[in-house]
């Protein structure tokens, strides 16, 4: 029934998302812990149905001049998707195939990019991290790419890409460089500066984190419009609903709200990551809203285990380099607290 690159893959496995109402401590998923802005919110209570009777704008344009305003980008240098996951594999679909169009990244990453080159199919160069997360740029080039994905913030990592590595890999990179900032709004700085710079670069957000929209898949791109000009041609015709775009527009243009509570969940990262030190794990510094965290011992799998039987969700990965470390998404400071409780409990 199946064409044979889809028969052998493997699909991508989300997080553990319980049902709306469960009483669980959700830190697995790197949810905002914090509700959507107040005017976002407001839209949606006074929608008008005529909006759901009509087809939406293909283009989402209500939402594109938000993003204009917001980050001062020409309007037409942005394109819209049903969250930046579709973007992600509206990329690999127009760039990528076989084993002369490559999708090229560095690991541990985003394990989404290995699934869409697999759908495709492309071939893939994964190219491991060193220990210090540097960017093996001499690699990635070398592996001559369509698509180079680079995540920054990376996950579970929570790294940034320097934007002077970021600069010499666009200028040297014959294929597409794809910089996904799903975490930017809890980062120091962004790479959204290289789309001005490199007509083959694309820079990619969502509404998931900062925004607290998850539910609602909203993300973007901003990148030079004959970069865009191919991804128009492969995005799905509606891939935006009318509701996202309206309550994506005014979330957009509530950044004060958006950036204060960035600023809530940064100090909690900060304090989340003192005490999990303080406990003998090993955290890395991180820019997302999350935080990798090594325990004192091989303890990680039991311990995502124990607190998911307490009702605790954080992330365990079973794959290289990761087998011994927990992802954690930063919560808000009470059920950073009970987490903490139950791993002292445990330990």
């Amino acid at each position: 029934m199946f064409r044979p690159a889809i028969a052998a893959m493997t699909g991508y496995t989300p997080g553990e998302q319980p049902k709306p109402g469960t009483p669980i401590i959700k830190l697995n998923t790197n949810e905002n812990p914090y509700p959507p802005s107040p005017k976002a919110v407001e839209v949606l209570r006074t929608l008008d149905i005529e909006w759901l009777r009509r087809y939406p704008d293909p283009y989402a344009r209500e939402f594109c001049n938000a993003v204009s305003e917001a980050l001062k980008v020409p309007s037409d240098w942005i394109i819209v998707g049903n969250g930046s996951d579709d973007l992600l594999n509206t990329l690999v679909r127009a760039c990528a195939e076989g084993s002369d169009r490559k999708v090229v990244y560095p690991m541990p990453t985003y394990v989404l990019y290995r699934t869409l080159s697999a759908m495709q199919p492309a071939e893939v160069v994964e190219i491991p991290y060193p220990e210090d997360f540097q960017l093996p740029i001499d690699k990635l080039i070398a592996a001559n790419g369509a698509i180079t994905f680079i995540a920054s913030p990376n996950s579970p990592s929570g790294h940034c890409v320097p934007l002077t590595d970021l600069r010499q890999l666009a200028s040297q990179l014959a294929g597409v460089l794809v910089i996904d900032e799903a975490y930017i709004d809890f980062a120091e700085y962004s790479a959204l500066s290289l789309v001005q710079e490199f007509e083959n670069v694309i820079v990619l957000r969502t509404l998931s984190k900062g925004y607290s929209l998850a539910g609602l898949r909203l993300g973007f791109g901003i990148a030079n419009p004959k970069l865009l000009a191919g991804l128009f041609k492969v995005k799905d015709s509606y891939n935006v609903d009318a509701i996202a775009t309206l309550v994506g527009a005014a979330a957009m243009r509530d950044q004060q709200y958006k950036n204060t509570c960035a600023e809530k969940v940064k100090a909690s990262r900060a304090k989340l990551t003192i005490d999990l030190r303080k406990l003998g794990f090993t955290v890395r510094d991180s820019q997302g809203n999350f935080v990798l965290a090594t325990p004192t011992t091989s303890q990680a799998e039991y311990l995502y285990q124990s607190l998911k039987q307490r009702g605790i969700l954080v992330r365990y990965f079973n794959q290289p380099g990761l087998t011994d470390k927990l992802r954690i998404t930063v919560g808000n400071d009470e059920q950073n607290q009970l987490l903490l409780t139950n791993l002292i409990d445990l330990s």
